[in-house]
């Protein structure tokens, strides 16, 4: 099982909530609601994905790379594979 999958529920209950807050942009959009509400809808979704982000970062760095009884081999392709993620994702 991996460490996401043994918390999946939360994480699928978040994932959840972030996708009726695009639904809400959409209703927003499609009921030509003011622009200040919209903008106020789609920086919710922001922050809701920034901090699933976070936490799916601070997840991988904790079973990939800090991990006890890891190999060096085993960190490095732990930090290459969120380096990767980062650099083509966030530039």
């Amino acid at each position: 099982m991996g460490h996401i999958a043994a918390d999946s529920d939360r994480m699928t209950a978040r994932v959840r909530r972030i996708a009726g807050q695009v639904a809400a942009i959409e209703r927003a959009i499609a009921a030509d609601a003011p622009c200040a509400t919209t903008i106020h809808l789609v920086a919710a979704v922001r922050g809701a994905v920034a901090g699933l982000m976070d936490e799916l970062v601070e997840e991988h760095l904790r079973e990939h790379v800090a991990a006890q009884g890891l190999s060096d081999a085993e960190r490095i392709a732990g930090a290459d594979e969120l380096a990767t993620v980062l650099k083509r994702h966030f530039r």
